[in-house]
């Protein structure tokens, strides 16, 4: 379990950080910008939590906690000769990925068919849905970045990726099951 004692430590103060295994990287790492891109979408999903039922809140919670786990997961350098999910480290499992595909349908049954692209917004709780997706569009390319440069938990990609679905869905689900989406009209404003 962590435990944190002390907030600062003075050791980022030249441009530096450390992943999980005590390496020291420039803060403009790609894993630090892949892992500081999942932050930036929990906290978007946080401030979601707000505008939501409590059954949402709970899976949308569910969600958070999981993006600690891929936090943890894209600062632990995969070590050479190490197999997934046999290193003891904490990684983001298939298992994960399938919960939020069966998340996924389970809502999207309940949805119209899209005759047009949708506009980010509808609802607050939608608009900051929609915001979250965005961002954890630009977690997953962070993290294909890093995997072009290091080797990653393969799981990691397409957690992001099932993430971004699921939330484009649920931001249709909370606005009234889709009634309230804003369409987007195709050179409308010419």
């Amino acid at each position: 379990m962590v435990k944190l004692t002390k907030i600062y430590t003075r050791g980022g103060d030249k441009g530096e950080t450390s992943l999980s295994n005590g390496e020291r990287v420039a803060k403009d790492d790609i894993r630090v910008e892949a892992y500081g891109a999942v932050d930036e979408t929990n906290a978007a999903i946080g401030i979601a939590c707000l505008y939501v039922s409590s059954d949402t809140k709970k899976m949308l919670q569910a969600i958070q906690n999981d993006l600690f786990d891929l936090g943890a997961d894209l600062s632990t350098p995969i070590e050479d000769g190490e197999e997934d999910g046999e290193s003891g480290k904490l990684r983001i499992t298939d298992a994960q990925v399938t919960r939020l595909e069966q998340e996924i349908d389970q809502m999207n049954a309940n949805l119209e068919d899209l005759t047009s692209f949708i506009l980010p917004g509808g609802s607050e709780a939608a608009s900051y849905l929609h915001l979250a997706r965005t961002i954890c569009r630009r977690a997953e390319r962070c993290a294909i970045t890093q995997q072009q440069q290091h080797k990653i938990n393969p799981s990691a990609i397409k957690y992001l990726n099932r993430l971004s679905d699921l939330l484009f869905v649920l931001g249709r689900f909370v606005n009234d099951m889709g009634k309230n989406d804003v369409l987007w009209v195709p050179g409308g404003t010419r």
